[in-house]
């Protein structure tokens, strides 16, 4: 499978902005990095991030910095296991995946993960990183796959559920009242 050299997703409704990826393989998975901007509530904030996951599409290092915060160093040893800035984050013991609340792009990776075949659903918790202040909790998610290229979504913490979509390579085009992808991209 191949995804584009680069993609770009606007936000829409709950805010008002834009995020930029790209795309590279690296030791048989993948480096995202990329960078998103918006206004949501009123408030301006903007987070890049260079993220890498393994050949079975789970998280194992990201770096994370914002607009005026810190700057976020995660690690996870594939099995459920996570440091944040180098510490024990036991609260996220059995997340695989790290879901970046400024991004749509990060719900790409459990899809590729969990593999479902139609009419499965599986439960994927994950890292959630805040946008304002890249703080980290723990979210409970659940994926269904309702049929090629959708996914019934829902994190119930936020009393959140849609259907996402996805392309041919299983990389989201939309992501109901969040983003909806830009449909230019650049290279393979």
């Amino acid at each position: 499978m191949t995804f584009p050299g680069s993609a770009a997703w606007r936000h829409e409704d709950a805010r008002t902005g834009f995020e930029v990826a790209r795309f590279r393989r690296q030791d048989g998975g993948w480096l995202v990095e990329g960078a998103t901007s918006a206004v949501e509530d009123g408030v301006a904030w903007a987070v890049r991030y260079s993220l890498t996951v393994d050949p079975q599409w789970t998280l194992r290092s990201a770096r994370i910095g914002g607009l005026g915060a810190r700057e976020l160093t995660v690690e996870a040893d594939g099995r459920g296991h996570w440091r944040l800035d180098g510490e024990p984050a036991p609260h996220l013991d059995g997340c695989l995946d790290l879901d970046l609340e400024a991004s749509a792009m990060t719900n790409t990776f459990p899809v590729h993960r969990l593999a479902l075949p139609t009419g499965a659903r599986a439960d994927a918790p994950a890292a959630y990183v805040r946008a304002a202040d890249l703080g980290v909790d723990r979210l409970e998610q659940t994926y269904e796959h309702l049929s090629p290229g959708r996914y019934a979504y829902a994190a119930p913490a936020f009393g959140f559920a849609c259907v996402l979509e996805y392309d041919d390579t299983g990389l989201i085009t939309r992501y109901p009242g969040i983003a909806v992808r830009h449909p230019a991209t650049v290279g393979a």
